[in-house]
């Protein structure tokens, strides 16, 4: 998949969704060790772009030694930029083991955390000193576009609701009419003022729903990391008082999600549908994949 930025050294793969599968952007990228900013930058912008558009699994051979995961630090300046573009993106690195010496240099990259799983690192092949990485991807059911046409009453007329109804002369209309008649001339009255009145939109499964974890408190942290990005940019807050904002907002969600598990687990005698349901949704996974190449 062509995203531009033809200095990089990326490759990108839309892996297409088979059945009720979503899709996933694969990615493979490498960093020489001499890397220019400008080339970092460019490669920052395409991680920015496919990551809001979609689930996304990058990995490749990054250079970035001096970085230590366990507290997301760095003493060098271009590795900290890497750090801010992993934190502005809410990118979870999943690599843990030193895959070249004693230095992390091989990472996988996700913006789903659950989207990755039972990663390894083990012994190289051949005469490289490169570490092979071994993980699965675990998929996730394409949202299906319903049919189905619901009131969309944000969008609704009352007022004019309330005139269209008021102007009819009920007492003459209903005047000896049996109750289901006047019944049928009700509702065939109403639901004529309300087609006039209340728009419909399509129903969408998933609009508007949040994930179980997703509570006020998280969201009031998320704002106050998009505050903090804003400040930053504008020079009235330090990059390590950025940083930190991002750390504890990210430290937060992982603790939202381990009580959320918790949580289920220790109702599942009360509850046994909700656990496996949520079980279910993490563990999609299919044997085959779809057309690595789409039409378009």
């Amino acid at each position: 998949m062509n995203v531009g930025d033809s200095c990089v050294e990326s490759l990108w793969v839309k892996l297409k969704g088979v059945k009720n599968e979503g899709d996933i952007m694969l990615g493979v990228y490498y960093r020489p060790p001499s890397q220019v900013e400008e080339v970092d930058e460019a490669f920052f912008k395409q991680l920015t772009k496919l990551s809001k558009a979609q689930d996304l699994v990058v990995m490749g051979d990054f250079n970035y030694p001096d970085i230590c995961w366990e507290t997301n630090t760095a003493r060098h300046r271009l590795s900290n930029k890497f750090l801010d573009c992993i934190g502005d993106n809410f990118l979870f690195q999943k690599v843990e083991k030193a895959t070249r010496g004693e230095a992390v240099l091989d990472l996988v990259l996700t913006n789903r955390e659950e989207l990755v799983e039972n990663l390894k690192v083990e012994d190289s092949i051949g005469d490289s000193d490169h570490e092979i990485i071994e993980f699965m991807i675990l998929r996730k059911g394409r949202r299906e576009t319903s049919t189905i046409e619901v009131m969309d009453f944000r969008k609704a007329d009352f007022d004019k609701l309330r005139e269209l109804v008021g102007k009819v002369p009920w007492e003459a209309r209903l005047k000896g009419k049996t109750t289901e008649e006047s019944w049928k001339y009700f509702k065939g009255t109403l639901l004529r003022a309300q087609k006039q009145t209340i728009p419909l939109c399509r129903k969408d499964r998933k609009y508007g729903k949040r994930p179980a974890w997703l509570n006020k408190e998280i969201l009031h942290d998320l704002k106050i990391k998009k505050e903090s990005y804003k400040k930053w940019k504008l020079g009235q807050l330090t990059k390590d008082e950025y940083r930190q904002a991002t750390r504890e907002c990210r430290g937060k969600i992982r603790k939202a999600k381990a009580q959320n598990e918790i949580k289920l687990a220790t109702g599942i005698k009360g509850n046994k549908k909700t656990f496996y349901k949520y079980i279910k949704s993490k563990r999609k996974t299919k044997d085959r994949v779809g057309p690595l190449l789409s039409e378009e």
